[in-house]
């Protein structure tokens, strides 16, 4: 063990830099983590604002707006408002050039439209330029859910004599399920 010499009177000794006591873990700012699918709504929000529309859904739902026949043809580019207002806007229209004078014929009723989706007076004007559209996806053609199937005859009497609805519905899935099966290794 070494001591420190002796210290002259009237000095005082050195001091030892204090032990730097180690902080608590503190979890970085944001809150927790959250899932991907939580987040893209406010991603997409901000880049939809960014090019002037204020509701995404009016890009994604565009052919429930106007229609099939007319989303094959045009697509909304942006909705300018005048500064500091949400309404009374222009409505900028990509179509394609050999449908545009039939777009400008019906340039009041997809107005009409627009202004029923929002629920107030948001476009009163439109604004066509002439360019590719890209068309919507094709809409497949649904299936018969599952719990439209019908139930093998040996299992449908004796599932109608219960009461309650719910457990009937999960019963007859899983006689569905059993007898899908049965067909599968049947098949093989």
């Amino acid at each position: 063990m070494e001591r420190d010499p002796p210290s002259k009177p009237g000095k005082t000794p050195p001091k030892r830099p204090a032990r730097k006591t180690a902080k608590p873990y503190e979890r970085p700012r944001g809150g927790p983590a959250k899932p991907v699918a939580d987040l893209v709504p406010q991603i997409g929000r901000a880049a939809f604002r960014r090019f002037g529309f204020v509701q995404s859904s009016v890009v994604t739902r565009w052919p429930e707006i106007v229609g099939p026949q007319h989303a094959k043809v045009c697509a909304p580019e942006s909705i300018r408002f005048p500064p500091g207002e949400k309404s009374e806007g222009i409505l900028q229209l990509v179509v394609l050039p050999a449908h545009a004078p039939l777009i400008q014929h019906v340039i009041p009723e997809i107005i009409e439209r627009v202004n029923r989706f929002f629920g107030y007076r948001a476009v009163v004007r439109a604004k066509i330029r002439q360019g590719a559209v890209k068309p919507p996806a094709a809409q497949e053609k649904r299936t018969a859910p599952p719990s439209l199937k019908p139930i093998p005859m040996e299992l449908g009497d004796s599932l109608r004599d219960i009461g309650d609805p719910e457990l009937r519905a999960v019963l007859e899935s899983l006689a569905r399920s059993v007898a899908h099966q049965e067909e599968k290794d049947e098949q093989e």
